[in-house]
């Protein structure tokens, strides 16, 4: 099928050659009929949060079809691991989705721990949950702030990604050196103990935090605006989300309480009591942005009770410095702020990985664009797709 987008015949530019477009992009339009057109959103748009192309087929306002171009951040992550060390490639892994880069480290080092069956210290796994729940919050705090921008709101943007979130990167910088990308995780444990006063601080926070949660709902979450641009938008039922292979936030706002620290606990997740957030109204962009604003409060309860509860001891196991994993394939995921984030890894004995696949959930999420935003209009899309709050270096890696 010709593609719609890239014409069949580019034209010709001086000297004959022909004026690439790179590789054509078969789309699923089907023929524009006369009384439509296409419309590019992107790949500079700022609601693409990313660079992502998306077009749209429309009937005057309204969509008919759309499509999402991905892969214009698309880097070889899973080639290249494939000359690295297995080390070397946790450095690789928290470029992906760098809004969760702790939890891409985890994802990536649970699978070499299964292969070399090392056992985690109790302290190092506290750790991982603390700085794991505390970026899964920075996270929601990145999507409330500029979430809300996509929708003509500015002040609750300088409150969560201005302020608040800073103090949980400036706690980041403190025990890993870095405030974005951490290469804090190691396999066997965690690069570093925590610094003296550190679990202090962390609660020190916590405390400041949560009388701020008022001030997010007042700004944002019940804004009269704010909800009639959300609720009843971009509907996807618990079906179709299943369907679509839906996971995290995106999934829980449409029903299913699909949680993997629930279901499958990992690492020491048992040990802590909190509940997970559910969507009220059917999978609309309102729920999804009300299961994140509410993971914020339960990833808190969390960190709070870890703080508590954490021993003392060594944080690094039994790893050597230079190790060959045995021979064998392993699949391991974590609850990543944007769904399951898995790693599938394949050892040929060497100590770099025959084959390297990651679980991308943004990925995923995203495929369902199409279907969630037929019969809205152009301003509707810009809800949709901050709703589903997507990373493009996760989708493209």
């Amino acid at each position: 099928m010709t593609s719609p987008i890239f014409p069949s015949n580019p034209p010709k530019i001086d000297g004959g050659a022909s004026l690439s477009t790179g590789p054509v992009f078969e789309t699923k339009i089907e023929q524009v009929e006369e009384h439509e057109m296409l419309l590019n959103l992107g790949p500079q748009h700022p609601s693409t949060h990313g660079v992502l192309r998306v077009v749209l087929k429309l009937d005057g306002e309204i969509i008919t079809d759309a499509v999402p171009d991905v892969g214009y951040l698309h880097r070889g992550v899973e080639k290249l691991s494939e000359h690295r060390t297995y080390p070397m490639n946790i450095v690789l892994s928290d470029r992906n989705d760098y809004l969760g880069a702790m939890t891409n480290n985890w994802a990536f080092c649970l699978a070499v721990e299964k292969l070399l069956k090392v056992e985690i210290p109790p302290r190092a796994e506290y750790i991982r949950v603390i700085v794991g729940e505390l970026n899964r919050v920075a996270s929601h705090m990145v999507f409330y702030g500029t979430y809300g921008i996509d929708l003509g709101a500015f002040t609750p943007f300088l409150h969560s990604f201005g302020r608040d979130r800073e103090e949980i990167l400036d706690l980041f910088e403190e025990i890993s050196g870095a405030r974005i990308t951490y290469n804090y995780i190691r396999v066997g444990g965690i690069m570093l103990d925590a610094p003296d006063g550190w679990i202090g601080r962390v609660q020190a926070f916590l405390e400041r935090m949560k009388p701020r949660l008022v001030e997010y709902d007042k700004l944002l979450t019940f804004n009269p605006i704010f909800k009639d641009r959300n609720i009843g938008i971009g509907k996807l039922s618990a079906e179709k989300a299943v369907a679509y292979g839906f996971t995290g936030p995106n999934l829980r706002a449409s029903g299913p309480t699909c949680d993997l620290r629930k279901d499958h606990p990992y690492s020491v997740y048992k040990d802590f009591q909190y509940d997970v957030a559910l969507g009220i109204g059917g999978g609309d962009c309102y729920d999804r942005f009300l299961v994140r604003r509410q993971e914020i409060s339960e990833s808190l309860k969390i960190v709070e009770q870890a703080c508590k509860k954490i021993p003392e001891g060594p944080v690094m196991g039994k790893v050597a410095k230079v190790y060959r994993p045995p021979a064998g394939e392993v699949y391991a995921q974590v609850e990543a702020p944007r769904g399951w984030l898995g790693s599938y890894l394949v050892s040929d004995g060497t100590d770099t990985p025959y084959r390297y696949h990651i679980r991308a959930p943004s990925f995923i999420n995203l495929q369902a664009l199409g279907e969630m935003v037929k019969g809205w209009k152009v301003a509707d899309v810009v809800a949709i797709l901050g709703s589903l709050d997507f990373v493009l270096g996760e989708v493209d890696r």
